[in-house]
């Protein structure tokens, strides 16, 4: 028999890439393996956008990769060399809240949070392509966002006064109902 003489693994290599986030130029070095998810929370130290299932399934992890909403969970990090990536983290201007912040704060449509970066943001890109999208289309856009807390009306609603705002409407919150509408 043959003596192996015992060498240390070689430690893999660093992916090393470039890309905008929130609209800032970001150069970052990270083990090949991680997931966008991973690169944001941890390397960037963008905590906003949420671990949940690691299978797709939750929507809790969507982020914007070029305006579309994509399940960060599901995208190695190094996929996104010169993509444009955006955060829940970059939607408000300064301290002015996106449209879309100021009508789940004011229609209670953000309950425990967990699920709501991930719902704004595939929201945001569903006003990005439809400025005032029926409530159909809103439930399919958000259809892969999932919410244990809602009941989802108050984030529909929210959609909408958002949508109206945006479109430099005078819209007040819906009134209060058991089931949405009344």
């Amino acid at each position: 028999m043959k003596a192996v003489k015992a060498t240390k693994e070689a430690r893999p290599e660093k992916a090393h890439i470039r890309f905008r986030v929130n609209g800032e130029p970001v150069e970052v070095a990270f083990s090949p393996h991680k997931t966008l998810l991973e690169v944001l929370r941890e390397d960037l130290g963008l905590t906003g956008t949420k671990h949940g299932c690691e299978l797709g399934e939750c929507g809790c992890c969507a982020v914007l990769v070029d305006s579309r909403p994509v399940l960060s969970c599901l995208v190695l990090g190094a996929a996104m060399e010169g993509h444009e990536i955006a955060t829940v983290e970059g939607m408000a201007d300064g301290t002015k809240l996106h449209p879309l912040q100021a009508a789940f704060a004011d229609l209670g449509a953000a309950q425990c949070g967990y699920c709501t970066p991930g719902m704004l943001l595939t929201a945001k890109a569903l006003l990005e392509r439809v400025s005032r999208p029926s409530r159909d289309q809103i439930k399919a856009a958000l259809s892969g966002n999932i919410c244990r807390c809602t009941g989802y009306i108050k984030i529909y609603e929210a959609v909408e006064l958002a949508a109206a705002w945006m479109a430099g409407e005078q819209a007040e919150a819906p009134k209060e109902s058991v089931y949405g509408r009344q």
